[in-house]
């Protein structure tokens, strides 16, 4: 039970600094911000495993996380662009 705790809380702390590195408003909730976290951690665990063969820690954890807030306002705007 504790881990879960722990996942939940490292989780909305890293999708919180994702939320920071994209600039404008991000509409979500904290349960939406925890999962942007969480799914953030995963996936840069993962590149990180797989570049570094290491965990991605924090630096690479909060990059997936700020990808996926941008990649999530880029479908809600509707934008087939870059920028």
């Amino acid at each position: 039970m504790l881990y879960l705790l722990a996942l939940a809380l490292s989780g909305l702390i890293v999708g919180a600094l994702g939320r920071l590195v994209i600039p404008g408003p991000n509409p979500m909730s904290l349960p939406m911000t925890m999962l942007v976290g969480i799914g953030g951690s995963f996936l840069g665990g993962a590149v990180g495993y797989l570049i570094f063969r290491s965990s991605g820690g924090l630096v690479l954890s909060v990059a997936a996380a700020a990808l996926i807030v941008w990649l999530m306002e880029r479908s809600r705007a509707g934008g087939s662009g870059l920028g």
